[in-house]
This record gives structure tokens, sequence and C-alpha cells, in this order.
């Protein structure tokens, strides 16, 4: 089928064992160099620009299409894979939360992810623990929310890629209790096991504005993915309104505001997200549903898409996926 399209996300990609974080869940850089020499050989690497047009002049696409997608705006696109996808004429798309240029500091997804990486298997148990241990501290002062017991049958459900436990301390700090007691147990979980400041942990993490428009001139398209990186169907309408608006006032420059894409922090919409972006000049949008695409038949603002770890060298996922 021509209209089909199968598109990638990347999050970190770095020479995992010789980082200063080497238990965070990336791809290793020799890997990702072994995947883009198997997508050439397997398939033909599109670009946003070639996907938008084919939608809207109701073209095909070439045979075996693939796009290839980094989110979260990090170091490691512009030092690690902005080069090889220059050296192989390939065009990425990359969205960036604007906090992370707008305000120079980690997003609380990130604080989670390094807490969980400096925890790793080996203490994951005792981390549990401690996030209790908060939520028993936090419980009944300023915030009221259930019980430890309860949280957990609620939010733990493993994933393709996560256990039950680490499932749980996502949900819980990502979404489900109130914005400022997920901010005081990530802060407070992030001090003890990343004992370096924000500022400097956050010049480490992301890309820098001027990054981002060497990238755009040389051919890489970047898209939004909110400003605080916020669950996006659990905001009400003025707070996601605000959030994406933020987002696009950050990245002026970097897209164009009557043309731009959108994708969706843990693939995270609603049907008043999906209106709001549209009124405002969205024309693309990818969710984290995992199957291939068809251009044709799947709405412009909900492509799906699959993961690096679907491929090789690190599985034949994509194999099994209809």
């Amino acid at each position: 089928m021509k209209s089909k399209l199968t598109v990638v996300m990347y999050h970190y990609v770095r020479d995992l064992a010789n980082s200063r974080y080497p238990g965070i869940k990336g791809l290793d850089l020799s890997l990702f160099l072994k995947q883009i020499e198997f997508f050439k050989e397997n398939y033909t690497i599109v670009s946003v620009e070639q996907v938008t047009e084919c939608i809207e002049t109701k073209r095909n696409l070439p045979e075996k299409s693939l796009l290839l997608t980094f989110d979260d705006g990090y170091i490691d696109h512009y030092i690690n894979v902005f080069p090889v996808l220059m050296e192989n004429s390939i065009s990425g798309l990359f969205s960036v939360s604007g906090k992370v240029l707008a305000e120079s500091k980690p997003l609380n997804v990130n604080k989670i992810h390094y807490v969980l990486a400096e925890a790793g298997e080996h203490r994951k148990q005792e981390l549990l623990s401690k996030v209790y241990k908060l939520l028993d501290y936090y419980r009944g002062t300023e915030f009221d929310y259930p019980s430890n017991e309860e949280l957990y049958a609620k939010l733990a459900v493993a994933n393709r890629f996560d256990d039950k436990d680490i499932i749980f301390i996502k949900r819980i700090l990502q979404a489900e209790l109130p914005e400022r007691a997920r901010d005081l147990i990530t802060d407070d979980l992030f001090r003890e096991y990343i004992p370096i400041p924000e500022s400097t942990f956050s010049r480490e993490l992301y890309m820098n504005f001027d990054q981002m428009k060497l990238m755009k001139k040389s051919g890489m398209h970047f898209a939004v993915h909110g400003y605080e990186h916020y669950w996006l169907e659990k905001l009400n309408d003025q707070e996601m309104q605000k959030d994406i608006t933020m987002s696009l006032d950050v990245l002026e420059g970097i897209i164009d505001r009557e043309r731009w894409t959108m994708v969706y922090p843990y693939g995270s919409y609603s049907r008043e997200v999906l209106s709001y972006i549209a009124d405002n000049g969205c024309n693309l949008g990818f969710t984290t549903a995992v199957r291939f695409a068809d251009i044709q038949a799947d709405a412009p603002l909900l492509l799906p898409r699959l993961d690096t770890n679907d491929f090789p060298p690190k599985s034949d996922n994509y194999l099994k996926i209809t």
C-alpha cells in the first residue's frame, strides 16, 4: 500500500556506557547507526514535508515510506543524531517542549527518568518505599488524595517496556496527583538521586535555540511538544490552551505558526485539544498509538508511531504489529 507510512519514535540516543547516567533508558549510539543502515536498506526514508504534501494532494507515498521522529529536544539529537542524518541526507522530525528553552529548567518527566535511572533495578524497591513515604508525608496536610494501596491498584499496570512498579512511579508523578504535590515529591527525589544544580542538569540535557536554528537551516523539521510536557487531555480547556500557546510563542522562528506539527506529550490528547490546535494552524499530529500509519485512512492530526525498540537491531517486533 502506497498510503502506508511507518513512523519511528526516539528519545535518548547516546553512548550509554560512557555517559554520566548509563542507566537511562535509551538507544545506544552504536545501535542507532546500525538501525539507520537497516532503514536505508529496507525503506524509503521521507520527510515531514513529503508526508504533508501527499496527504494534502492525496498522492501516494513512495513504497515502504518511513519517517524518523525524535522527542523532547535532547542534546543527544544535536550531537549524535543530527550529524548521522546529515551524512545520510535524511530529514528528521524533532519535537521540543517550550519550557526547556524559555526557562532553562528540566521538565518533571526528565527528572523522573533520571531518578529511575539512578535507582536502577537493584534499588527500585528502595525508590518505591521513598515514594510511599513522601505520599504519606504530604497527604492530609496541604493535599487530600487516596491511600497508597488505592493509588497503586489504580495505576500499576505494566506496559510494553516498563513493569508495574515503574509505571506506578511514573504515573503518580506525571499526572495523578495535584500538580503542586507532583512537583514537591519529584523535587525531593531529584535532589536525593541527582545531586547537581538543576541549571547544570538542564544545560547538559537539552538543545539550545541556536542549535535548533542550525538544524532547521539544514533541513530538519521542528514540532510543538507542549510547554510543560503535560498530559494534555487531563488539563481543563484554559490550561490546555495556555500550555500550547506558550509553546508556540517560544518556538517562534523555528516553526511556521500558519502550518505546524504537533507531537502530543505522552501521546495524550482530547477532542478539545484537536479542535484547538486545528483552529490555530496545526496540520499534522503524532500520537503514541502502536501501529503503522495510513495517510488515506488516518486523521492527519492522529498519526500513530512505533518505537525504536520495535526494529532491528533491538527486536523484530515490527513484524508482529498489524
